[in-house]
């Protein structure tokens, strides 16, 4: 035990004379109170630059900002939107099995172009059996034509005869009886003649319903080729081709170009000095230096809140009147491609024809 104990009280020495002296730059030495105050003093000087230099660069662009957004003069009302187009159904009007779909999804569409075909193959048999009548029919009426016609020749002769023997009995050359006779030839001349006139109306209107029953199978047939109502996208393709719907079942939704607008909510003093037919400028998030010329279409004759998209408080406890702007359709003819449904931005109304835009809101003539 005692040799134990020498060795370790020893221990610690031998450590500090076999030290190697590349160690001895590890370890932390305390630096003189001169260097630390220098040190300390830099440091300040530092963070005092870099918050100057900070608040130079947000007053430099504050500046800037307030350059490109100048505040609105009175008579011009702004409020938060999106871009909206109104939505068309294209469903089928019968129900049936999807054969084609000869569009998808962002597709650009022209008014009357097929979007899709349903299955007619039924249909196109119901027509053939029903042109089929209407040949029969044809049939029909030709030969009522031509019965009419020989009844026609038949009461014509019957009335000579009848004349004939009139005249011959009032010189005596003929008797009564013979006057009866060709009286009763007349007349059956005469019912035949209605006969035939009666059955060829009768053939005429079958033939009628039978062109009627094919039309309406080709207006089936053509109900099932889907067209596009207006130039416009594709939104959504809802269905694929071998799928079965019900009459009324969504194939594709698109939007049509020529009616885009924004709505926006107006509180009741702003809202009230705005007019249909007002001049409007809209402005997206995505093209904030490219101002939308607009219209005012529509203010609503009831007050509401204000939607969800409206974040502050104070706004949303306010009653607020929607208004709705209107891109020109001319204006869109030319700028289909780029229009996209949901973009955000803001719009702005001028109440006061007076009043002239602003330069970041001048739009394009």
């Amino acid at each position: 035990m005692p040799v134990h104990d020498t060795q370790l009280s020893t221990e610690p020495a031998l450590l500090k004379e076999s030290a190697s002296p590349s160690l001895v730059p590890f370890v932390r030495q305390p630096l003189p109170p001169a260097r630390v105050t220098r040190s300390k003093r830099r440091s300040r000087w530092i963070v005092v630059a870099m918050i100057a230099i900070l608040a130079g660069a947000g007053g430099a662009g504050y500046y800037v900002w307030k350059q490109a957004h100048p505040p609105l003069p009175v008579g011009i009302s702004f409020g938060n939107g999106r871009i909206e187009a109104d939505e068309i159904d294209i469903a089928s009007k019968y129900a049936g099995r999807v054969a084609e779909l000869l569009v998808d999804i962002g597709d650009m569409v022209t008014p009357g172009q097929v979007l899709a075909r349903m299955d007619t193959r039924d249909i196109e048999q119901s027509l053939s059996k029903s042109e089929a009548q209407v040949r029969q029919a044809q049939h029909s009426v030709d030969e009522a034509q031509a019965n009419l016609v020989q009844q026609q020749t038949t009461k014509t002769l019957a009335e000579q005869e009848m004349d004939r023997a009139n005249s011959l009995l009032k010189s005596g050359w003929t008797t009564q009886e013979i006057v009866d006779q060709r009286k009763q030839a007349l007349d059956a001349a005469s019912a035949g003649l209605n006969a035939a006139q009666a059955r060829l109306l009768q053939v005429q209107h079958a033939l009628e319903a039978a062109q009627h029953d094919a039309g309406f199978y080709k207006v089936q047939i053509a109900d099932n080729s889907l067209v596009a109502p207006k130039a416009g996208r594709i939104q959504y393709r809802l269905t694929n081709i071998g799928e079965v719907l019900a009459a009324g079942g969504k194939v594709f939704t698109m939007l049509d170009l020529s009616y885009v607008y924004m709505d926006i909510y107006l509180p009741t003093a702003e809202a009230g000095k705005v007019k249909v037919g007002a001049d409007a400028r809209i402005v997206l998030d995505a093209y904030p230096d490219h101002p939308i010329p607009a219209k005012v279409s529509f203010i609503a004759s009831q007050a509401q809140f204000t939607p969800k998209t409206v974040e502050t408080q104070t706004e949303r406890d306010k009653l607020m009147f929607r208004v709705r702007m209107r891109i020109d359709r001319e204006r869109l003819l030319g700028h289909m491609d780029a229009v996209r449904s949901g973009l955000p931005g803001v719009g702005y109304v001028r109440s006061d024809p007076a009043v002239a835009w602003p330069n970041n809101l001048q739009g394009a003539s």
